[in-house]
């Protein structure tokens, strides 16, 4: 399951550089264009899941490569970095089609919750909805919160519960543990940290253990999925 692929257009580029090797240190893959004109062609040419974007831009200024993306694609997340603060800048910005705008000097830590909200955003946007939520004979009932396998009741915990409705969502998907961290736990994925295996563990004691057919399953270097038979 991708959902962090990531295109940086920005000329400035000591600024570029660094937020890409800051971003890949969070498990994001990124891309970028020093100018607009490359950026549009790498935009039509590739499946992004979120834009960022400068204003000042050789080629094709930001506004509008901005109205461009969002006609190509209304529903692309599109951050806006730039150092023109105005309050006309920023109203240019949000007509052009920005979802968000940041203005240059701005904290590192405040671009990575503006990209998080952003994809959980239109990840959950994508998703399947319904107060029953099934796979194979596992069920789900987002009203009572009840849990069954083959008829039987599963006791989980508050955590446990996201952990599988987040798996049951995204049903034969492969999530990877910074989809989970982002989507379950609403951190940053840290590589050093066990917290996500331990739940999925837990999981599959209560879920998976006494019954043939093992939902959850580990994909090696990518993650988990949810498999149906």
């Amino acid at each position: 399951m991708e959902e962090r692929k990531i295109l940086i257009v920005e000329d400035e580029r000591k600024i570029a550089d660094t937020l890409k090797f800051g971003l890949e240190e969070k498990g994001y893959y990124v891309e970028i264009a020093y100018d607009g004109t490359i950026g549009y062609r790498l935009f039509k040419s590739h499946n992004y899941n979120l834009i960022i974007l400068d204003i000042n831009l050789p080629g094709i200024n930001g506004f509008e490569l901005c109205k461009m993306m969002r006609k190509e694609n209304p529903n692309i997340p599109i951050i806006m970095v730039t150092s023109l603060l105005t309050i006309d800048d920023k109203i240019e910005g949000y007509d052009s089609g920005a979802d968000d705008y940041i203005v240059k000097p701005f904290e590192f830590r405040e671009l990575l919750l503006k990209i998080r909200v952003l994809l959980k955003r239109t990840m959950f946007q994508n998703l399947p909805t319904g107060n029953i939520l099934t796979a194979d004979d596992l069920e789900m009932n987002m009203e009572s919160k009840e849990v069954k396998r083959n008829g039987i009741k599963i006791n989980l915990t508050a955590k446990e519960f996201q952990l599988l409705e987040f798996l049951l969502r995204n049903k034969n998907k492969v999530v990877s543990r910074a989809d989970l961290a982002m989507n379950v736990w609403d951190i940053d994925f840290e590589r050093n940290t066990n917290v996500i295996d331990v739940y999925i563990n837990y999981l599959r004691n209560k879920v998976d253990k006494k019954f043939d057919h093992k939902l959850i399953q580990t994909q090696v270097g990518m993650g988990y999925i949810l498999k149906e038979n």
